[in-house]
């Protein structure tokens, strides 16, 4: 049995580019099937603007629409380009047993850009967060990979999820096939996180959702507690009996059945993840059934 068993080891690694290798090493297989390549070709995407970054790449256009600095740049093509996404609104703060869902995110995210990396794929990172939304589009380089570290080891969960913007012209200008990986909890308020989906499912691309849970709130399993605050409206709510604990649990089974119902309409790949699940045994059964699917 591997040490990493028990998820609390691996979280407890604070070194997140030796977490991410010891996790995937020796047990992966890929995250894709190998695909020949063809000739490189150009493309152009969009990027934050970060301090140093050359003036004459800023496209004014897309300041104009947003209010928000990006960069225009160029990129040789990959065999696939895989796009990381991150849900840091604040249910991200949510804990259960000693791990939060911010911190499981952070640790499954990195084991996947390790994989793409060692497959030769391109891989970027794109952060929801309030009104803040950060980008770092798919290059494919280790120092690009040392990049994705340091901005996973630096969220911090808070607000509420990212408002609706101009995401196709965010996420298209590539002429490759795409893998977008979203990991959240997919809590939202008026609908703002299926629109982002919708989105992405018009562009023709690839789309994985792991929605992470604990297993407390899941069950309601709160004891102790009399009152309950929602960590991004600040709404609070009393606990009541037994009665109000079945018909929770019976009305969080029916969400959950929709929502795989509706994302598997939209053809995109689901995958219910509890905190308490070891990333290892979660990356290694989702690979299975990945290749499996892929045959």
């Amino acid at each position: 049995m591997s040490r990493l068993l028990d998820p609390r080891i691996i979280l407890s690694l604070k070194n997140l580019p030796l977490a991410a290798k010891t996790t995937v090493d020796g047990f992966m297989s890929g995250i894709h099937k190998t695909h020949t390549r063809g000739a490189d070709l150009e493309f152009m995407q969009y990027r934050s603007y970060q301090p140093g970054d050359d003036l004459r790449w800023l496209d004014w256009k897309m300041y104009g629409r947003s209010d928000r600095f990006y960069i225009r740049e160029s990129e040789k093509d990959s065999s696939i380009s895989v796009r990381i996404m991150i849900d840091a609104s604040a249910s991200m703060d949510h804990e259960d047993q000693g791990i939060k869902k911010i911190e499981y995110a952070r640790y499954l995210a990195a084991s996947l850009a390790y994989l793409a990396s060692q497959q030769q794929d391109a891989v970027g990172l794109y952060v929801f967060q309030d009104s803040h939304f950060f980008s770092l589009p798919a290059k494919k380089d280790n120092h690009h990979l040392e990049r994705i570290y340091y901005q996973l080891e630096n969220i911090q969960p808070g607000g509420r999820f990212t408002a609706p913007m101009h995401y196709k012209e965010i996420f298209s200008g590539t002429r490759k096939k795409e893998l977008v990986i979203f990991i959240t909890d997919l809590y939202e308020e008026k609908g703002e996180i299926l629109e982002l989906l919708e989105s992405l499912v018009a562009m023709k691309n690839e789309i994985l959702v792991f929605q992470l849970m604990g297993r407390n709130e899941m069950d309601m399993d709160y004891s102790g507690f009399q009152m309950l605050e929602d960590l991004e409206t600040r709404e609070r709510v009393r606990m009541e009996g037994d009665t109000h604990l079945q018909t929770y649990r019976l009305k969080m089974d029916q969400y959950l059945v929709s929502l795989r119902e509706k994302l598997l309409g939209w053809d995109i790949f689901y995958r219910l993840v509890h905190m308490d699940q070891p990333i290892e045994e979660f990356l290694t059964g989702f690979l299975n059934q990945r290749n499996h699917l892929s045959i």
